[in-house]
């Protein structure tokens, strides 16, 4: 059920024009999960920032090779970063999208990982 907080939620989200998926799975990153990362892009962008900076962690400053890794690393084993980017995006499901979620928790993590490292290493990795 859809209420008006929710379909004012969904309004919000870019309309992205992506082939069409061939699986559950991929259907839920190209509808749910791009749209909302490119919605919160400035804020997953700030927070990662402001997360940098208190960990004195400077990406310009390391070799192309290594940043890709860097971020990787950062999205993927520092669970206080990770939680605070995952927040951002699953705090933008409305329940059907949760419901989704938390069926599929390990895949849809999966991809929100990859999504992050991929929008991440095109602002700090170029």
């Amino acid at each position: 059920m859809l209420t008006s907080t929710n379909s004012a939620r969904l309004a919000l989200r870019p309309q992205l024009d992506l082939a069409p998926a061939s699986s559950p799975a991929e259907k839920f990153q190209n509808d749910t999960l791009r749209p909302i990362m490119k919605l919160q892009h400035e804020l997953l962008l700030a927070v990662c920032a402001s997360y940098l900076v208190k960990r004195k962690v400077k990406p310009d400053q390391l070799p192309a090779g290594k940043r890709w890794a860097k971020i990787k690393e950062l999205v993927t084993r520092d669970n206080r970063l990770r939680g605070l980017l995952f927040g951002i995006a699953i705090g933008q499901f409305v329940p059907s999208e949760m419901e989704y979620y938390l069926v599929n928790e390990s895949d849809t993590n999966r991809r929100i990982t990859n999504l992050l490292v991929e929008r991440l290493h095109s602002v700090y990795g170029a």
